[in-house]
């Protein structure tokens, strides 16, 4: 499912305009990605966490040469599914 599927999934279920399921997630989405960047967490009770971890530096392998490189630490966005949506998928 694409972000434009989803539009309209939201659109049908909740009986609301394309536009209006649009600006809704756009904000949905916004929301997130503000709380992320604060490092907070954003927690849905029954469908999962979003929240954001640091991966240290580390050293890899350039695939092509063999040549040795310096992979800098980062910020990364995780996903970690609920109970619900766990057990609503198996």
């Amino acid at each position: 499912m694409n972000k434009t599927e989803l539009i309209e999934h939201i659109s049908t279920k909740a009986d609301l305009s394309k536009a209006d399921a649009g600006r809704a997630l756009e904000a949905f989405i916004g929301a997130v990605k503000t709380t992320l960047k604060k490092k907070g967490t954003v927690t849905l009770v029954g469908f999962g966490t979003f929240a954001v971890t640091e991966r240290a530096a580390r050293t890899g392998r350039n695939p092509r040469t063999g040549e040795a490189i310096k992979i800098k630490k980062a910020k990364v966005p995780k996903f970690r599914p609920g109970k619900a949506l766990k057990e609503a998928v198996n």
